[in-house]
């Protein structure tokens, strides 16, 4: 396990130790040497029919995509254990998540939609005037919730009419406040704000100044974008329950804060707005197919077309 989780970020640790925390409790009693292909086998469908701990009901099925990361963080850590000649072969090497299961859970990602155009237009419609309304356009034109979340002043340039994107991203690792940039140079994007989007972060600048003047010496500055009405900055699981309760007061079908930025991703293109110049937006570092990757190079004016898509179609 420390040779897998060295030289990586915190939160990537954290989750490899928690990927293989159904391996402990099902095999934990069991030497190295001592556990079988049928061990893993009888593992997988142990966590696909009732291995779900925390995070839901305890007892249900944990999905597939839980299940695959602790097949995989497994089949590494045992060919780890074959270098070092601890085991003679890796037996996860061949285990495979069943068929069936793998496609109910490719059916159920296919039915999980982001909002449709007007379905993002009601929701805004709806929570004009409430006071996390920009952090809501935030994450409708593309941010991740930690980007939100890490989001500060600073990085918001009214003058110029951009966002600094990715320069920091705030998130709970192991019950900590983890705040780091992005993994990639790409995740770190300058985006032209929408005039809606500058208008409502300008109006939440203002209310924040209101609220510290009324708040007096309890007032935490701590200059943050997304902060309560006494100045804390808050996570990504705080704006997801203010999200939903949201969505339940407005009536719009309630879908993931992530999948806003899939909307917004979706929405630009259908605009037509190029892989590439889509993928800097995102903060991707693949930006789509080799000969666009190599002879096309995203730009401010080149973004400036896709907040210019979202202030007359998405936004107006």
């Amino acid at each position: 396990m420390t040779s897998a989780t060295r030289d990586v970020e915190k939160a990537t640790a954290a989750n490899y130790r928690d990927a293989l925390l159904p391996v402990r409790a099902r095999l934990g009693s069991k030497t190295l040497q001592d556990v079988t292909e049928a061990d893993i086998e009888a593992l997988i469908d142990w966590m696909l029919t009732e291995g779900r701990r925390r995070g839901g009901k305890p007892g249900t099925g944990l999905g597939v995509r839980s299940v695959r990361l602790t097949l995989g963080r497994l089949q590494t850590a045992l060919n780890v254990a074959v270098r070092r000649q601890l085991v003679v072969r890796n037996v996860a090497a061949f285990v495979t998540i069943p068929r069936a299961a793998a496609k109910a859970a490719a059916d159920a990602r296919a039915e999980r939609k982001p909002w449709t155009q007007e379905e993002v237009k009601a929701f805004l419609t709806g929570i004009t005037g409430e006071r996390l309304y920009a952090p809501c356009l935030l994450s409708l034109m593309g941010l991740r919730p930690a980007e939100v979340c890490g989001l500060r002043w600073s990085d918001v340039d009214f003058e110029a009419g951009t966002i600094a994107a990715g320069e920091n991203t705030r998130t709970l690792v192991d019950g900590e406040i983890e705040e780091k940039e992005a993994k990639s140079a790409a995740g770190k994007r300058g985006l032209p704000m929408p005039g809606r989007v500058a208008k409502a972060l300008k109006a939440f600048h203002t209310l924040q100044k209101k609220e510290r003047l009324k708040a007096g010496d309890v007032y935490v500055d701590s200059g943050y974008v997304l902060v309560d009405e006494l100045g804390q900055p808050q996570r990504t699981d705080w704006l997801r329950r203010r999200v939903y309760e949201l969505m339940a007061k407005v009536g719009v079908r309630k879908v993931r804060p992530y999948d806003a930025r899939h909307a917004c991703l979706t929405y630009l293109a259908g605009a037509g707005v190029p892989d590439v110049v889509l993928a800097a937006w995102a903060g991707h570092a693949d930006g789509g197919t080799l000969a666009k990757r190599v002879y096309v190079h995203p730009d401010s004016s080149h973004l400036k077309v896709a907040a210019e898509h979202l202030e007359s179609g998405l936004f107006r």
